[in-house]
């Protein structure tokens, strides 16, 4: 089940949730203050093997295409 990071919209509390793909935008409480106004946050990671980013990483290229083959900016 993917974890999901949400903000609430309330007191800025950022929190996170294992939830499946479907409920992925359903609404959620806030675990801080309990309001209903949470909206899902936009997660990054990075990953490497030997040292090299691998697929999907956000080392390099632009917002388009997170380091992978992309006509936009050459990457």
């Amino acid at each position: 089940m993917p974890l999901y990071e949400y903000t609430c919209q309330d007191c800025g509390s950022r929190f996170d949730a294992f939830r499946s793909i479907k409920d992925a935008d359903e609404p959620i409480h806030c675990k801080r203050c309990f309001s209903p106004n949470t909206r899902r946050a936009l997660s990054l990671f990075f990953a490497a093997s030997e040292g090299k980013p691998v697929a999907g990483s956000s080392s390099s290229g632009c917002a388009s295409c997170s380091g992978g083959s992309c006509a936009c900016c050459g990457n």
